[in-house]
Protein backbone atom coordinates (compact mmCIF):
# COMPACT_ATOMS: atom_id res chain seq x y z
CA UNK A 1 0.00 0.00 0.00
CA UNK A 2 0.92 3.55 -0.59
CA UNK A 3 1.55 6.08 2.31
CA UNK A 4 3.10 9.66 2.49
CA UNK A 5 4.63 8.14 6.10
CA UNK A 6 7.78 7.24 5.91
CA UNK A 7 8.77 4.24 7.79
CA UNK A 8 12.70 5.17 8.68
CA UNK A 9 11.26 8.36 10.65
CA UNK A 10 10.02 5.60 12.73
CA UNK A 11 13.25 3.53 13.33
CA UNK A 12 15.31 4.19 15.74
CA UNK A 13 19.22 5.38 15.06
CA UNK A 14 21.66 2.25 16.63
CA UNK A 15 23.83 4.51 18.75
CA UNK A 16 20.74 5.95 20.38
CA UNK A 17 19.42 2.54 21.88
CA UNK A 18 20.17 2.23 25.34
CA UNK A 19 23.45 0.35 25.25
CA UNK A 20 22.12 -2.08 28.13
CA UNK A 21 19.35 -2.82 25.38
CA UNK A 22 22.31 -3.06 22.58
CA UNK A 23 23.78 -5.76 24.69
CA UNK A 24 21.33 -7.77 25.13
CA UNK A 25 20.41 -7.82 21.28
CA UNK A 26 24.25 -8.88 20.80
CA UNK A 27 23.24 -11.44 23.07
CA UNK A 28 20.47 -12.66 20.66
CA UNK A 29 22.85 -12.10 17.61
CA UNK A 30 25.14 -14.93 19.06
CA UNK A 31 22.19 -17.51 19.95
CA UNK A 32 21.17 -17.03 16.46
CA UNK A 33 24.50 -18.08 15.13
CA UNK A 34 24.59 -20.73 17.42
CA UNK A 35 21.41 -22.01 16.16
CA UNK A 36 22.99 -21.48 12.87
CA UNK A 37 26.13 -23.47 13.79
CA UNK A 38 23.87 -26.66 14.78
CA UNK A 39 21.50 -26.59 11.86
CA UNK A 40 24.53 -26.15 8.92
CA UNK A 41 26.44 -29.14 10.65
CA UNK A 42 23.16 -31.41 9.78
CA UNK A 43 22.82 -29.82 6.40
CA UNK A 44 19.23 -27.54 8.00
CA UNK A 45 17.90 -24.59 7.92
CA UNK A 46 15.28 -23.41 9.86
CA UNK A 47 12.62 -23.10 7.29
CA UNK A 48 13.11 -27.03 6.24
CA UNK A 49 12.59 -27.53 9.93
CA UNK A 50 9.42 -26.57 10.25
CA UNK A 51 8.28 -27.88 6.86
CA UNK A 52 9.94 -31.11 7.24
CA UNK A 53 7.12 -34.20 7.93
CA UNK A 54 4.31 -31.87 6.49
CA UNK A 55 4.13 -33.10 2.82
CA UNK A 56 4.22 -31.06 -0.29
CA UNK A 57 4.71 -27.04 0.12
CA UNK A 58 1.04 -25.63 -0.37
CA UNK A 59 0.61 -22.00 -0.44
CA UNK A 60 -1.27 -20.86 2.06
CA UNK A 61 -1.31 -23.61 4.50
CA UNK A 62 0.38 -23.59 8.19
CA UNK A 63 3.23 -25.34 8.51
CA UNK A 64 3.29 -26.91 11.13
CA UNK A 65 -0.41 -27.88 10.43
CA UNK A 66 -1.18 -26.89 14.04
CA UNK A 67 0.68 -24.12 14.61
CA UNK A 68 3.50 -23.96 16.84
CA UNK A 69 2.23 -23.19 20.37
CA UNK A 70 4.42 -22.71 24.15
CA UNK A 71 1.82 -23.11 26.66
CA UNK A 72 4.02 -21.85 29.15
CA UNK A 73 4.44 -18.21 27.19
CA UNK A 74 1.56 -18.09 25.32
CA UNK A 75 4.02 -17.66 22.54
CA UNK A 76 2.86 -18.72 18.75
CA UNK A 77 4.31 -18.91 15.20
CA UNK A 78 3.49 -20.68 11.71
CA UNK A 79 5.11 -20.38 8.41
CA UNK A 80 2.87 -19.81 5.21
CA UNK A 81 3.50 -18.88 1.73
CA UNK A 82 1.20 -16.20 -0.78
CA UNK A 83 0.66 -16.69 -4.39
CA UNK A 84 2.17 -13.95 -6.19
CA UNK A 85 5.38 -13.34 -3.91
CA UNK A 86 8.44 -14.06 -5.87
CA UNK A 87 10.45 -12.06 -3.57
CA UNK A 88 10.38 -14.66 -0.85
CA UNK A 89 10.12 -18.50 -0.48
CA UNK A 90 7.59 -17.86 2.95
CA UNK A 91 7.33 -16.27 6.02
CA UNK A 92 6.85 -16.69 9.75
CA UNK A 93 3.84 -14.87 11.67
CA UNK A 94 4.29 -14.52 15.19
CA UNK A 95 2.09 -14.15 17.73
CA UNK A 96 1.46 -13.87 21.95
CA UNK A 97 -2.22 -15.38 23.01
CA UNK A 98 -4.42 -13.44 25.79
CA UNK A 99 -2.85 -15.97 28.34
CA UNK A 100 0.75 -14.05 27.86
CA UNK A 101 -0.31 -10.53 27.41
CA UNK A 102 0.51 -8.27 30.39
CA UNK A 103 -2.18 -6.99 32.76
CA UNK A 104 -3.66 -3.67 31.47
CA UNK A 105 -3.29 -4.49 28.10
CA UNK A 106 -6.37 -4.90 25.60
CA UNK A 107 -7.33 -5.00 22.33
CA UNK A 108 -8.21 -2.05 20.57
CA UNK A 109 -11.80 -1.15 20.62
CA UNK A 110 -13.33 -0.37 16.95
CA UNK A 111 -17.51 0.46 17.32
CA UNK A 112 -17.51 0.30 13.57
CA UNK A 113 -15.77 -3.04 13.14
CA UNK A 114 -17.29 -4.86 10.32
CA UNK A 115 -15.93 -8.24 11.12
CA UNK A 116 -15.51 -9.81 14.89
CA UNK A 117 -11.95 -10.08 16.73
CA UNK A 118 -11.12 -12.20 19.16
CA UNK A 119 -11.62 -11.09 22.51
CA UNK A 120 -11.15 -12.65 25.82
CA UNK A 121 -9.17 -15.93 26.48
CA UNK A 122 -9.72 -16.06 22.29
CA UNK A 123 -8.13 -12.49 22.30
CA UNK A 124 -4.88 -12.76 19.84
CA UNK A 125 -1.85 -9.89 19.43
CA UNK A 126 0.35 -10.23 15.73
CA UNK A 127 3.60 -8.80 16.48
CA UNK A 128 5.46 -9.17 13.17
CA UNK A 129 6.14 -11.57 9.80
CA UNK A 130 9.61 -12.17 9.25
CA UNK A 131 10.29 -12.82 5.12
CA UNK A 132 12.60 -15.52 4.45
CA UNK A 133 14.71 -16.31 1.02
CA UNK A 134 15.17 -19.28 -0.55
CA UNK A 135 18.29 -20.38 1.11
CA UNK A 136 16.50 -20.35 5.25
CA UNK A 137 17.92 -17.12 6.20
CA UNK A 138 15.38 -13.82 6.86
CA UNK A 139 15.64 -11.21 4.67
CA UNK A 140 12.68 -8.64 5.98
CA UNK A 141 9.91 -8.00 8.54
CA UNK A 142 6.35 -6.75 7.68
CA UNK A 143 3.40 -5.62 9.37
CA UNK A 144 0.24 -6.40 8.34
CA UNK A 145 -3.66 -5.33 8.15
CA UNK A 146 -6.10 -7.38 11.05
CA UNK A 147 -7.66 -9.59 8.12
CA UNK A 148 -4.35 -10.99 6.98
CA UNK A 149 -4.30 -13.21 10.45
CA UNK A 150 -7.09 -12.54 12.23
CA UNK A 151 -5.64 -11.10 15.30
CA UNK A 152 -7.37 -9.14 17.46
CA UNK A 153 -5.75 -6.02 17.15
CA UNK A 154 -3.49 -4.20 19.79
CA UNK A 155 -2.62 -0.65 19.65
CA UNK A 156 1.13 0.10 19.26
CA UNK A 157 2.41 0.69 22.85
CA UNK A 158 0.44 -2.82 23.79
CA UNK A 159 1.79 -4.46 21.18
CA UNK A 160 5.35 -3.13 22.07
CA UNK A 161 4.68 -4.32 25.99
CA UNK A 162 3.38 -7.86 24.20
CA UNK A 163 6.45 -7.68 22.00
CA UNK A 164 8.78 -8.42 24.94
CA UNK A 165 6.97 -11.81 26.32
CA UNK A 166 7.47 -13.71 22.78
CA UNK A 167 9.42 -16.62 23.44
CA UNK A 168 8.58 -20.70 21.79
CA UNK A 169 10.68 -22.44 24.80
CA UNK A 170 10.49 -26.32 23.28
CA UNK A 171 11.91 -28.25 20.86
CA UNK A 172 8.33 -29.06 18.69
CA UNK A 173 9.21 -28.45 15.73
CA UNK A 174 12.44 -27.71 16.22
CA UNK A 175 15.03 -26.45 18.81
CA UNK A 176 17.50 -24.49 16.92
CA UNK A 177 14.75 -23.05 15.18
CA UNK A 178 12.09 -22.04 17.93
CA UNK A 179 15.18 -20.70 19.46
CA UNK A 180 15.98 -18.81 16.04
CA UNK A 181 12.89 -17.25 16.02
CA UNK A 182 12.43 -15.71 19.84
CA UNK A 183 16.08 -14.53 19.36
CA UNK A 184 15.16 -12.37 15.76
CA UNK A 185 12.59 -10.79 17.31
CA UNK A 186 15.02 -10.06 20.77
CA UNK A 187 17.74 -8.86 18.07
CA UNK A 188 15.42 -7.04 15.90
CA UNK A 189 13.34 -5.67 18.91
CA UNK A 190 13.36 -1.68 18.74
CA UNK A 191 12.79 -2.07 14.80
CA UNK A 192 10.24 -3.97 15.49
CA UNK A 193 8.49 -1.64 18.18
CA UNK A 194 9.06 1.35 15.39
CA UNK A 195 7.25 -1.16 12.45
CA UNK A 196 4.35 -1.36 14.69
CA UNK A 197 4.16 2.39 14.91
CA UNK A 198 4.68 2.57 11.68
CA UNK A 199 1.49 0.75 11.00
CA UNK A 200 -0.68 2.87 13.45
CA UNK A 201 -0.25 5.67 12.12
CA UNK A 202 -0.47 4.49 8.74
CA UNK A 203 -3.68 2.79 9.90
CA UNK A 204 -4.68 6.21 11.50
CA UNK A 205 -4.43 7.92 8.55
CA UNK A 206 -6.62 5.68 6.00
CA UNK A 207 -9.34 5.66 8.62
CA UNK A 208 -9.33 9.58 9.05
CA UNK A 209 -9.85 9.89 5.27
CA UNK A 210 -12.11 7.34 5.12
CA UNK A 211 -14.68 7.56 8.13
CA UNK A 212 -17.59 5.59 7.12
CA UNK A 213 -14.83 2.57 6.41
CA UNK A 214 -13.90 0.36 8.56
CA UNK A 215 -10.26 0.42 6.89
CA UNK A 216 -8.70 -2.90 9.11
CA UNK A 217 -10.93 -5.03 7.05
CA UNK A 218 -9.77 -3.51 3.42
CA UNK A 219 -8.86 -6.42 1.60
CA UNK A 220 -6.36 -3.62 -0.57
CA UNK A 221 -4.61 -3.04 2.61
CA UNK A 222 -2.33 -5.92 3.62
CA UNK A 223 1.18 -4.84 4.08
CA UNK A 224 1.95 -2.22 5.94
CA UNK A 225 5.22 -1.17 6.50
CA UNK A 226 8.59 -3.55 5.36
CA UNK A 227 12.11 -3.56 6.51
CA UNK A 228 15.03 -5.54 4.89
CA UNK A 229 17.08 -7.03 7.15
CA UNK A 230 20.40 -8.26 6.61
CA UNK A 231 21.66 -10.51 10.46
CA UNK A 232 25.18 -10.47 9.79
CA UNK A 233 25.38 -7.39 8.75
CA UNK A 234 22.99 -5.71 11.54
CA UNK A 235 25.10 -7.69 13.94
CA UNK A 236 28.64 -6.23 12.94
CA UNK A 237 26.70 -2.83 13.16
CA UNK A 238 26.21 -3.95 16.42
CA UNK A 239 28.97 -5.11 17.82
CA UNK A 240 30.92 -1.89 16.39
CA UNK A 241 28.23 -0.10 18.35
CA UNK A 242 29.49 -1.17 21.75
CA UNK A 243 33.31 -0.94 21.32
Amino acid sequence: MSSTLRLDDYLPDLAGIPRARRMQMQAAARDIDECYRVLRKGGLNVVGEVLRGGGEFVELAHYPAEDVYDRDTHGQYYYHAHRGVDAEHGHFHTFVRAGGVPDGRVPLAVPHASEPRPTGDDAICHLIAVSMDGWGYPSGLFTTNRWVTDESWYAADDAVAILQHFEIDHAFPSWPTNRWLTALLRLYGPQIEGLLRHRDAVMSDCQRDRPGDDVYEDRNIDVIGYLPIAVDTFAAALTESLR
